[in-house]
């Protein structure tokens, strides 16, 4: 179990120059796994560790971020746009999504918030660049994670994003030169002719849904040949994208994007590079087990 915050600037941990993750639950979150063994991979004297930040201490966690021992965060679930006020700084990222998922603290104490999201989804897809770009995407869910993608897919070029949404609004929008259409679960199907992509922005996969697929048996079909992408990473392969594999789908599991985004992250924090294939290694070992 995560400490609280409370809890944990009541610890012994507080003391001692830490990097955090924090939202609200956090129980189950692998960012120290990864994060520490990077920090021990270049001997940096700082710890990571997850906080359940509750509501009531959002003010606390506020005024925490001004001590010489907070070195930086990742943030989670619910509060990436919570804490979009408190920084001093946006990149130009976290300042498009309106949203941060990472803060980091200069020399001048002045606090800088980054969206690192949009690198851990853009990242994966680099390979499949020529096949993605001027063509079009459909991506089921409208929530949080949707806007880093939507902003990862204009820079990659697609032409046109196809959204699927449980409360389908119809409405049609032209951003930067992307089309976009939201629709329903009765009715991506006919857009899947021009689609080269298919990414799942859904909780379907994970956790008590872990048995669910945004996709149905009976559409299995219109998977083959397309580029699945679900940025779920527990567990490593889900329905959808077994489903993807038994159609003949390229697959990108979401374990990507969590290491592209935390070795942004990383990097922003310390200007070192990230240990990739270790951590890879070693996550897939955890998630395995």
């Amino acid at each position: 179990m995560a400490q609280t915050f409370t809890e944990f600037s009541e610890s012994a941990k507080s003391n001692q120059p830490h990097y955090l993750v924090i939202g609200h639950p956090i129980d189950h979150s692998l960012s120290p796994l990864m994060h520490n063994k990077a920090l021990t991979y270049h001997n940096i004297d700082a710890k990571y560790h997850a906080v359940n930040l509750r509501p009531d201490e959002l003010t606390s966690f506020i005024s925490w971020v001004n001590r010489d021992q907070f070195l930086g965060c990742n943030i989670t679930i619910p509060y990436k746009q919570q804490l979009f006020e408190i920084v001093d700084e946006l990149d130009e990222n976290a300042a498009r999504a309106g949203a941060i998922n990472t803060i980091s603290k200069t020399h001048a104490n002045i606090l800088v918030g980054s969206n690192t999201d949009i690198f851990g989804f853009t990242n994966p897809l680099l390979p499949y660049s020529s096949e993605i770009e001027d063509m079009r995407a459909i991506v089921f869910g409208t929530g949080g994670a949707s806007k880093a993608v939507h902003i990862a897919l204009e820079e990659l070029g697609v032409a046109e994003i196809i959204y699927v949404s449980r409360n389908p609004s119809g409405e049609i929008d032209d951003v930067n030169g992307t089309f976009t259409k939201t629709v329903g679960y009765d009715q991506w199907q006919a857009f899947t002719d021009d689609a080269t992509l298919i990414v799942n922005t859904t909780p379907l996969g994970m956790g008590k849904f872990r048995n669910k697929s945004v996709i149905d048996e009976s559409d299995i079909n219109l998977l083959d040949n397309k580029i699945c992408y679900d940025l779920i990473y527990n567990p490593l392969e889900t329905k959808f994208l077994k489903q993807a594999k038994s159609a003949g789908a390229e697959v990108i599991s979401g374990l990507e994007m969590f290491i592209q985004q935390g070795r942004k992250s990383f990097q922003t924090w310390t200007n070192k590079d990230f240990p990739v294939d270790e951590i890879r290694s070693l996550l897939r070992e955890e998630l395995q087990s």
